[in-house]
């Protein structure tokens, strides 16, 4: 990764700051945690200065909206990691191989054929994680924790997708360190290494339980 300027846009330097506050009381490497710069409903404009401060990671919610804008900017300015961490369709698999490089919303089986489908067609593996709706929220993706492990192993054995970690998004209106603790215990009994947990609100939250990949995008950006 490239390492940030000095010259921050203030969003960008106040999460800096937070990231190695919670990494230093929580006895971690600041290289350990991966700063996600969501960037979904930004356009190229606002989107620039923060590659040019040097951020090199980046996270979409939704492939056409990606499309639109982000190989103008990876032509521009390659080494940018893209992170697709909203929902994704099957008929939208083939797209998001080819864009992204990670993928943070496996949830189901129709998306692990069609990513594997497109994985061994493309020849171009993106880092997966399998969604988990701590919450049991009937509105929200993912896989309900009891159901968890029985996933990722057909994940691994059935569609034969390497699984690097886990994602959760809390309740809004729940503490989100039971769901941070729950999804990091899932994962831990399962061998990934991976957690993409916390946002804007509560990433310093998520350090502490071990993230490993945070998604902040209104504390970087401003409010959309």
């Amino acid at each position: 990764m490239t390492p940030l300027t000095k010259s921050l846009p203030t969003g960008l330097a106040q999460v800096e700051q937070e990231i190695a506050r919670a990494c230093k009381e929580a006895r971690r490497e600041r290289a350990s945690v991966t700063l996600i710069a969501v960037s979904k409903t930004f356009d190229a404009t606002a989107i620039s200065p923060v590659i040019d401060a040097g951020q090199r990671v980046f996270g979409e919610n939704r492939v056409q909206e990606a499309k639109g804008k982000w190989p103008a900017l990876l032509s521009a300015c390659p080494g940018i990691a893209l992170h697709l961490i909203g929902p994704l369709q099957s008929n939208k698999a083939k797209e998001a191989v080819a864009l992204f490089d990670a993928i943070h919303s496996v949830d189901r089986p129709s998306i692990c054929e069609a990513l594997a489908k497109e994985i061994n067609a493309q020849n171009k593996r993106p880092e997966l994680f399998v969604q988990i709706n701590t919450g049991e929220e009937p509105q929200k993706a993912g896989i309900a924790p009891g159901d968890a492990d029985a996933f990722i192993v057909s994940c691994r054995e059935k569609y034969d997708l390497v699984i690097s970690g886990l994602m959760c998004i809390p309740p809004v209106d729940e503490a989100p360190a039971p769901h941070f603790a729950l999804t990091a215990k899932i994962a831990a009994r399962n061998g990934l290494k991976h957690l993409s947990m916390g946002m804007s609100a509560d990433f310093a939250v998520a350090i502490q339980f071990g993230a490993t990949h945070v998604r902040v995008g209104s504390a970087i950006f401003g409010k959309r």
